[in-house]
């Protein structure tokens, strides 16, 4: 098949029955014994196991498409990435890939820790493509970008690890790239520069990048992608509308946890749950009330009880104001429901200096018997990137009356049908 066979002009990536398989040997010297001995002739020797870490995958994505890649660690979704990358050579099928492709895959991981962070650049440029009068164009906006111009001539290998990070994912989005490839690096570095590397692939998904975003965040991968595949060992699961996608691998993950014995959960708080600021903004405070009146001595009773979430948030004020959302989960991590500013486009009023508190009121709680964790996030004005979470911030303890089985009770009626 030639090159230009392979594609039509909404295509940017075909993968047909691709597959890759690695040898295992259990003894150095049985490589060796391999590497002597492949042949028929002398004999069926085999010296090593085979692990197939994709089968017979077939894959189309077009130009423009925003696809998340989720399933479990060893499932073989960041080896899918590498061959659509070429870093990897399949041992079957083929992947033809029609445009520019930037990996944000192992970041730094081709920076020569003697050259200093100028020659570096220089260097992956190039190999990522583009010439020398392109990266003398591009340079300073890489430099400038990436924060570390004062060590900018310095050898990387005297930088703090956020310094080698920024460095290196400036150096790869500097390319312009048609294809984007993103392996658990939405957001890279510390402080503000993690918001500024996500509006920059906002930007680019915007723009009509070709995305493929592989992640465990299944609340990013739903609200970035309109379209997710499910890999489950080496084999595509599913491949669909990134909400029933999502949702399906959610189910799965809760059959599995649910059947794998002596599954535990550490529901402690921790003593402090404000946690450092992991960007431009950070929370506060995350404290729950519960309502004297309908609650007992702090039992909460299933339909009668209110509780209110009090959290409050400190944010750079030159930047648009965060969003934030609540989680309940089972005690073994299934998420029964959630609130968000955004979905309810709530707008949150906050003071000049950045600082805001909001309430969040459950009235009459319709959870049924049972321990619930209560999650609290900050994230960007769009309700994706996330500056900052406490997990676990309270404890749900609730009782009832009655036998009702679930996680909690909706809306009905009872009728005769006559």
């Amino acid at each position: 098949m030639s090159f230009s066979d392979a594609f039509s002009k909404r295509e940017a990536i075909t993968v047909k029955q691709l597959s890759k398989c690695y040898p295992l040997y259990n003894h150095p010297k049985d490589r060796l014994k391999q590497f002597l001995w492949p042949h028929r002739w002398l004999g069926i020797r085999q010296y090593y196991r085979e692990l197939w870490a994709l089968r017979d995958i077939n894959l189309s994505v077009h130009k423009g498409e925003v696809i998340g890649i989720v399933g479990q660690n060893g499932s073989g979704k960041s080896t899918l990435l590498q061959l659509i990358c070429g870093t990897l050579t399949p041992t079957q099928g083929s992947v033809f890939v029609d445009g520019r492709v930037a990996a944000l895959l192992e970041l730094g991981a081709g920076f020569n820790p003697e050259f200093t962070g100028r020659e570096n650049i220089y260097m992956n440029a190039a190999i990522l493509g583009l010439t020398q009068t392109e990266i003398s164009e591009k340079i300073e906006g890489i430099i400038d970008f990436s924060g570390v111009r004062d060590f900018i001539d310095q050898p990387v290998k005297t930088y703090s690890s956020g310094m080698y990070v920024r460095l290196a994912f400036s150096v790869a989005i500097s390319v312009n790239p048609d294809i984007l490839v993103i392996d658990e690096a939405l957001s890279v570095g510390d402080g503000a520069f993690a918001r500024k590397s996500f509006m920059r692939i906002m930007e680019m998904r915007d723009a009509g990048k070709t995305i493929l975003f592989c992640s465990h965040s299944l609340f990013q991968v739903e609200s970035l992608c309109t379209r997710a595949i499910w890999i489950d060992k080496g084999k595509i699961m599913m491949d669909g509308n990134s909400a029933r996608v999502v949702s399906a691998y959610q189910t799965f993950l809760d059959e599995k946890a649910f059947n794998t014995e002596n599954t535990t959960i550490d529901a402690k708080i921790p003593e402090s749950i404000v946690k450092p600021p992991s960007g431009s903004a950070h929370l506060k405070k995350v404290s729950l009330q519960l309502d004297p009146l309908s609650t007992q001595q702090g039992i909460i009773a299933h339909g009668k009880s209110d509780i209110t979430l009090h959290i409050s948030f400190a944010s750079d004020p030159t930047l648009p104001c965060p969003t934030v959302g609540v989680t309940i989960q089972t005690k073994d991590g299934r998420t029964i429901t959630s609130a968000a500013t955004w979905e309810d486009q709530f707008t949150i009023q906050r003071t000049a200096t950045g600082f805001a508190e909001v309430l969040l009121s459950l009235n009459q709680l319709p959870l049924l018997k049972g321990e619930y964790l209560i999650n609290a996030y900050l994230l960007c004005e769009r309700g994706i990137h996330i500056y900052d979470l406490v997990e676990g911030a309270d404890i749900l303890q609730i009782d009832q009356t009655g036998r009702l089985q679930g996680y909690f009770s909706i809306p009905h009626q009872w009728a005769n049908n006559q």
